[in-house]
């Protein structure tokens, strides 16, 4: 087992917290966990953030229901259950295919791209290789998300 933090997500749905996101990021590589948590700090958003490992840890922080995250920030190549099979089990479930998921991944290849948004994604990031530009990408993508009307089921 890793050292997944499996804190549940925060309830922040009022009105003075709007923008604060409940993120759940299923990530297998420490470094870019390490990188994500770092570029969150340095920009000073007060967003909650639980990691999973793997698609596996992921869906048994899910599979309670009751404490769901806002968004979820998932990578392709991940060992147990890769991105794309957790992303099927996710669209197919009645409760959690609500919640918006966003592939963040090294991976260019548009078959990945292609089945991905054949499934259900809110979007599909590239990592890139310079941290600046890392930074600038991931700034985007939560400002994005924490000005959107989200479903809570």
């Amino acid at each position: 087992m890793s050292n997944t933090n499996v804190l549940p997500f925060e309830n922040n749905k009022s009105l003075d917290m709007k923008n604060k996101l409940n993120i759940l990021l299923i990530e297998d590589d420490m470094i870019e966990i390490m990188k994500l948590n770092r570029t969150i700090s340095s920009l000073k958003l007060n967003h909650n953030i639980v990691e999973a490992n793997n698609g596996e840890e992921a869906l048994k922080i899910l599979e309670k229901k009751d404490n769901l995250p806002d968004i979820i920030l998932l990578d392709l190549n991940m060992p147990k259950i890769n991105g794309i099979e957790f992303l099927s089990i996710l669209k197919n479930d009645e409760v959690l295919k609500y919640i918006p998921t966003i592939i963040l991944t090294t991976s260019n290849n548009q078959k990945d791209l292609l089945e991905c948004y054949k499934i259900g994604i809110a979007g599909y990031v590239i990592k890139p290789l310079k941290y600046e530009d890392y930074v600038s990408k991931i700034e985007r993508v939560l400002n994005y998300w924490s000005v959107n009307e989200l479903i809570v089921v």
